[in-house]
């Protein structure tokens, strides 16, 4: 599982209030797309997933003020090969 945390959006930011996620739990999500917009009292920014595979927790929901470096969510990484082969597990 990797955890979504909440990046430092600049100097002087220390919360952001999560305004709208763009995947469900149990969706689908491809590294470096956007996964959640998350806003403060000067900007918006877009948090992209740092890695494919299923979202499988949202910690943060819309409306929820959060501090940086909180866990936004957790993905379950794909174990898919970039050939498209699922990957054996070794033993």
């Amino acid at each position: 599982m990797v955890k979504v945390f909440l990046p430092n959006l600049g100097e002087g930011i220390t919360k952001a209030t999560v305004s709208y996620w763009y995947a469900e739990e149990g969706a689908a999500v491809v590294e470096g797309a956007e996964l959640v917009e998350v806003s403060t009292d000067k900007a918006t920014f877009n948090v992209p997933a740092p890695c494919s595979g299923t979202l499988m927790g949202i910690a943060a929901h819309e409306g929820d003020m959060i501090e940086v470096g909180a866990v936004l969510a957790t993905i379950e990484e794909d174990t898919v090969s970039e050939s498209g082969e699922q990957e054996a597990e070794e033993a």
